[in-house]
């Protein structure tokens, strides 16, 4: 049911990163890392359906989490890339190639592997107040450093760092989800005792912020690279360190582990680098020739013309 849920969350998931990808399109170069950004997405209709998916994702990744590892449920949301690719294909009626088919059965192979390899289970403890102070300090610093990454250098770089920042932040906020649904045994009045849903209201807006900012700063193919990849491998850390996941033991083991998690991101990479996601089926992706919409990344036709 864990992994159900999950797949569910990713197909909601890449389903609301074509929606905002939609509403922040056309917001100014100007209103990157301001709160007019924002401000500019809530204006747009497509954008705040997205946020609505959002919230059913959330819930779904909520539910998951609450029967699954941490280490199980997040890899699992890398899939979203594959029902990115999918919407493409059949909503916006894009040929899928052999990159596409490639990266696709590569992020599978990945998957598969490491779950075969590391057989995920146990994660059920609470971690103690010194743990959530230690592991807040270490997730928020690498989060202003990646954000104070994204404020230099071109286009793809800040999109990536962006996109490392939401992936960390995001991985933070699953973190605390994973302790709430633990806490909700103990009743609704148990969790309002406890810090992390406040804080999970907090790195909850900062992943939406954080999220527009990548989209915004440049190439969908940067963003969603560090984000899709980072994401998952954060929350494995933490479900170790924190929750007590535990994964198969052993040099041999762990080899193979890591080397199914290199293979995801390979596969991730593959499709991420994709024309349909880069946003030029045609596989151009010179800035010059795209121009405006295209070298920010995903290219869509107007919503009225949308099949």
């Amino acid at each position: 049911m864990a992994f159900l849920l999950a797949a569910l969350a990713a197909l909601t998931s890449a389903i609301t990163s074509v929606l905002q990808r939609i509403g922040v399109e056309s917001a100014p170069e100007s209103a990157a890392l301001k709160p007019s950004l924002m401000g500019h997405a809530l204006k747009q209709k497509i954008w705040l359906i997205g946020f609505g998916l959002m919230l059913v994702q959330f819930v779904l990744q909520a539910s998951a989490l609450k029967r699954g590892e941490l280490s199980t449920v997040q890899p699992v949301l890398t899939t979203e890339l594959l029902f990115l690719l999918l919407i493409l294909a059949l909503w916006f009626r894009y040929r899928l190639g052999a990159r596409e088919w490639i990266g696709g059965v590569t992020v599978v192979a990945g998957l598969s592997g490491f779950f075969l390899a590391a057989h995920p289970h146990g994660g059920q403890v609470l971690p103690s107040t010194t743990e959530w102070v230690v592991a807040s300090v270490i997730l928020l610093a690498v989060i202003g450093g990646c954000i104070l990454a994204g404020t230099w250098g071109p286009r793809w770089w800040r999109a990536a760092a962006f996109g490392a920042s939401a992936a960390v932040t995001a991985a933070f906020g699953a973190a605390l989800t994973k302790a709430i649904t633990g806490y909700l045994d103990h009743g609704w009045g148990a969790v309002f005792t406890h810090f992390q849903p406040y804080m999970l209201a907090v790195t909850g807006l900062g992943t939406v912020f954080l999220i527009q900012c990548a989209l915004h700063a440049g190439p969908i193919t940067a963003s969603r690279t560090t984000l899709v990849t980072l994401n998952p491998l954060v929350s494995i850390v933490l479900g170790v360190t924190l929750f007590g996941d535990v994964l198969r033991g052993g040099a041999a083991w762990i080899a193979l582990e890591l080397l199914a998690l290199a293979v995801l991101v390979a596969g991730v990479v593959i499709l991420t680098r994709s024309p349909l996601v880069a946003g030029s089926p045609d596989g151009d992706t010179d800035d010059e020739k795209l121009g405006g919409a295209r070298e920010r990344g995903l290219v869509i036709p107007p919503i009225e013309a949308l099949p």
